[in-house]
């Protein structure tokens, strides 16, 4: 059944105001919603009639394209998913779909050697993966690490588009330390992976830091089409050319970092180094060896380090090496 490209963006738009359970969705309000997404999709107004806008949702309760949304009416005028878990975005491939996809991954195979694609090899493994493991039914060949129930994911694709679009946020964010949620405009940059967790990257309106928000403390998100979006003119590699994580801390300098792990672990820190300034200062004669990384001293180099337990010493500097000696005497008293 061919769908619209307009019906595609109202779709998608009911999808995310239904997907924030932190406001009640009546019908003029998705209506406003879905005229506001295309006409910043589109950069004109588009009339949406309720009698659009129901059909929409008759569409989407359907079969016909594989939603099945369970969308329900409360109260006699609000609009809500009953499963508050449910996203368009989840529905699986068709055969027809995996079909498609096969073709197309025979298709960008024959690119794969150029310098252009080089990038994308993994990728194209991936999906070749995932296509093979649905189209026969057999095991995977290739197994990524993955945590299905970490938080936030679902923000992923709005948050893309978002950048991609430069639309300024409303973001209702509650950090860990934060008694309450609290609605922040938000200009987005950049998403940024570290861990397995997501995290966003941007800044306020009203100030011009760079500010990290991690995507499972994201409690909704609302579009301000009104407001002008401020771009940030930093380079992403260079920002966090000596971080390791996603703390930067721009007011310090790096520094150098001096440790030494012992024999049996030294061969996973060579195959896999913390960081790309990593180099070797001594192979000791017991196997053990001492590198040295150049970075900023934050919570995500504590946590790296403190992994390694008793199989690496931290050499230098002396805070970090009394910061880990703390905190390794703490977790000791734990076991009595």
């Amino acid at each position: 059944m061919a769908v619209t490209k307009n019906a595609l963006i109202r779709y998608k738009t009911i999808d995310k105001c239904l997907q924030n359970h932190y406001r009640k969705w009546t019908l003029d309000d998705l209506i406003e919603a879905c005229s506001d997404a295309l006409f910043e999709f589109e950069g004109r107004d588009i009339n949406v009639s309720k009698r659009t806008l129901q059909l929409d949702i008759q569409m989407l309760r359907s079969d016909k394209l594989g939603y099945n949304a369970p969308i329900e009416v409360y109260d006699k005028k609000y609009y809500r998913y009953s499963d508050p878990r449910y996203t368009i975005t989840n529905i699986p491939l068709t055969e027809n779909d995996m079909n498609v996809l096969s073709e197309t991954m025979n298709m960008l195979k024959q690119f794969q050697d150029f310098s252009l694609f080089s990038e994308f090899k993994g990728i194209l493994n991936k999906l070749e993966d995932k296509i093979y493991t649905v189209k026969n039914h057999k095991s995977a060949i290739i197994h990524l690490d993955k945590n299905t129930d970490l938080k936030g994911l679902q923000w992923l694709d709005e948050l893309y588009q978002a950048i991609l679009k430069q639309v300024v946020l409303k973001i209702m964010y509650q950090s860990f330390r934060a008694a309450y949620p609290a609605e922040i405009e938000f200009h987005p940059h950049l998403l940024k992976e570290f861990n397995n967790r997501w995290f966003l990257i941007g800044r306020k309106s009203e100030n011009t830091k760079v500010i990290t928000f991690a995507l499972d403390r994201i409690l909704g998100i609302d579009y301000d089409f009104n407001a002008e979006y401020i771009p940030i003119h930093y380079d992403a590699d260079e920002y966090y050319k000596n971080t390791i994580g996603v703390t930067v801390l721009d007011r310090t300098k790096p520094q150098k970092v001096i440790f030494k792990v012992d024999r049996m672990n030294a061969p996973y820190v060579l195959t896999k180094p913390f960081h790309h300034s990593q180099k070797i200062l001594e192979e000791h004669t017991d196997g053990s060896v001492t590198f040295m990384i150049i970075v900023h001293h934050n919570f995500e180099l504590e946590r790296l380090l403190l992994g390694f337990g008793n199989s690496l010493e931290v050499l230098a500097p002396r805070v970090l090496r009394r910061n880990l000696k703390r905190k390794l005497e703490l977790a000791a008293g734990l076991y009595g």
